[in-house]
């Protein structure tokens, strides 16, 4: 529960998409391995840290009431340990491809944990300065395999850039009363409203999603098949976010939130499996 398994999971199996979007030959699979050890480790490091400053507000959410720092079952200076220690771990490994992944990982843990977790309580630009940590992890996998920034690496990014901002809302909607509670103040509205700005926002992000998710194919990296079904999936996220828009329910933003879901896994399959 420290390091939050399941989301660790998804920015591990995203990094490793890139991974293998990107690169052209045969696949050394150990490199993959070490690629996914790292991602989990720097991911979890800061997992970590975020348990560790949000401690306080995680006690009195109902979603985050059980994790380790705020049930007492863990200390501060344990989760703390364990951060440094995944840290170094993950860079290290990251260090075995070349100097600008270990870099790409850095700014990923130290935006994540000190420059988004306390911005969460101040601004919705939060969700802003968030999304770059959270698409990071693409251009990490993207760039084991080149060693610098391509046109691939960056249509890769913009393409999980833009899909956490409809993703993120969709969550703070639903889980609004535990937020408020928190003093977390992530959505788009005048005073964190629900109303009908929060789906509006999310309709615009989801409709630029559609022609962003063109990229790979437009760049001649990945076939027409996966383009399909990047156009399919951007369309269907399109129309949820339109739906919240529209009827500003709570169930609305459960369908937009599970319809985030899934098409990250879903596009990023699609995009490998074109490739290989």
């Amino acid at each position: 529960m420290l390091v939050k398994f399941g989301l660790n999971i998804v920015v591990v199996v995203s990094a490793i998409a890139a991974y293998l979007t990107t690169i052209t030959g045969s696949v050394d699979w150990s490199k993959v391995l070490t690629l996914g050890v790292a991602g989990f480790l720097i991911t979890g490091a800061a997992n970590a840290l975020n348990e560790v400053l949000e401690k306080d507000y995680d006690k009195i959410m109902n979603r985050t009431s059980n994790r380790p720092l705020a049930a007492g079952r863990m200390t501060t200076s344990e989760a703390v340990l364990a951060a440094g220690l995944m840290s170094l771990a993950g860079l290290s490994f990251l260090a075995l491809f070349n100097p600008l992944t270990v870099f790409l990982g850095s700014l990923s843990l130290i935006s994540y944990a000190f420059i988004y977790t306390p911005l969460k309580r101040v601004s919705p630009i939060a969700v802003l300065v968030g999304a770059v940590p959270g698409a990071l992890p693409v251009l990490i996998g993207s760039v084991a395999v080149s060693g610098h920034l391509t046109t691939l690496s960056i249509a890769l990014f913009a393409i999980q850039f833009l899909w956490q901002f409809p993703h993120f809302w969709a969550i703070a909607w639903v889980a609004d009363e535990d937020y408020k509670r928190a003093g977390f103040n992530l959505l788009p509205s005048k005073s964190g409203r629900l109303d009908e700005s929060v789906g509006w926002n999310a309709f615009v992000y989801t409709a630029f999603l559609i022609p962003v998710g063109c990229g790979p194919y437009a760049l001649g990296y990945t076939g027409v098949c996966s383009a399909i079904v990047l156009v399919l999936l951007g369309v269907v996220f399109a129309f949820y976010a339109f739906m919240l828009y529209k009827n500003c329910s709570r169930e609305a933003a459960r369908n937009l939130m599970f319809s985030s879901f899934f098409y990250l896994p879903i596009a990023q399959f699609a995009m490998v499996f074109d490739k290989l």
